[in-house]
């Protein structure tokens, strides 16, 4: 966690990233971004409050923040920085609505968990309104094509990977998290998603036909022994990185043609997700499950892009514009 262990860190802040960490179960990705927005917000507002390191707004020294700084922020500072952060820093609509959240949940910790704010000044803070777009994911005819693009070396591997990914619907931090001894007897799977929060994955022919045939190759010697359980291995023996992933995604989606598509590996979960409510009829609630949603809402973008398809199908039908004649 690079911001969430900064020396610089108000004490108040830094116990709010470790309740937050300890006791809400949040992911260590989720408490360093919030560390990140508060550590800005704060330096933003001593700049508007005439401080004189605020000339380089990157270096200055929020360690002295305390309660009495934090009494004194009202509503109208938030919509303020978060005005700053649209004009000056370019944030987009989805930036600017994570640093949002993250405000708002530190100022519910002084005010509910701490008692130390007898209102709470971001009750009323306002997200800000995101454009709602379909995700981007392969066809049935083009996931066959990407699986069939792959060859080389580590085919075994990277087949295993993207198979993973088609199937099960996985986050990339998910995958290179997993270890071998998560696969049970029973052919299922056990992933630790966000905020350590456990599901089980049933893995289906096709994964545990790329499982067995990756294994078959898979390096045993020389092999650290922090990694000695991961699944897979990246070219130095080592628990293969996100980096490395994604770019063995890039590389076969180029190399079957779909490279200028802006696909990505987050669209190969898209595109699982896709695929088995469109092709297999899986129910919502289940769908929900398989990919480890807290809230249904984000499971049912899926069931849009089918509605959508519907009425693309039902507007292509020739007799679409016949319409009867009047006298």
């Amino acid at each position: 966690m690079k911001y969430a262990n900064a020396p610089g860190l108000p004490p108040l802040l830094r116990d709010f990233v470790s309740h937050e960490l300890a006791i809400k179960n949040k992911s260590e990705l989720t408490v360093d971004e919030y560390a990140l927005d508060l550590t800005l917000f704060f330096r933003f507002l001593k700049g508007q409050r005439g401080d004189p390191s605020a000339e380089t707004p990157d270096n200055v020294d929020i360690s002295d923040i305390d309660i009495e700084f934090l009494r004194k922020i009202t509503l109208m500072d938030a919509y303020a920085f978060l005005s700053y952060c649209k004009s000056e820093r370019n944030n987009d609509a989805a930036a600017r609505a994570r640093k949002t959240s993250s405000i708002r949940s530190f100022f519910k910790y002084l005010c509910v968990q701490r008692k130390l704010l007898d209102e709470n000044p971001m009750q009323e803070l306002e997200t800000p309104r995101l454009k709602k777009t379909q995700p981007k994911y392969l066809t049935l005819e083009e996931s066959l094509r990407l699986l069939a693009s792959v060859d080389g070396e580590n085919k075994e591997r990277d087949y295993c990977i993207l198979t993973l990914f088609l199937n099960c619907g996985l986050r990339l931090a998910e995958l290179v998290s997993i270890n071998y001894t998560d696969i049970k007897d029973n052919n299922t799977l056990t992933i630790t998603g966000k905020g350590n929060k456990q599901r089980t994955v049933y893995l289906n022919d096709a994964c545990i036909t790329a499982i067995k045939n990756y294994m078959a190759v898979r390096p045993v010697d020389m092999v650290p022994q922090k990694d000695k359980n991961a699944l897979f291995l990246s070219s130095r023996r080592q628990r293969i990185s996100p980096k490395t992933v994604q770019h063995i995604v890039y590389h076969y989606l180029d190399k079957c043609g779909l490279g200028d598509r802006g696909l990505s590996v987050h669209k190969l979960r898209h595109t699982a997700a896709t695929l088995m409510y469109q092709h297999g009829n899986v129910d919502v609630l289940v769908l929900k499950e398989i990919l480890g949603h807290e809230n249904l809402g984000t499971t049912e973008i899926y069931t849009h892009i089918v509605d959508e398809q519907l009425q693309k199908a039902s507007n292509a039908n020739p007799l679409a514009a016949v319409k009867q004649k009047t006298d």
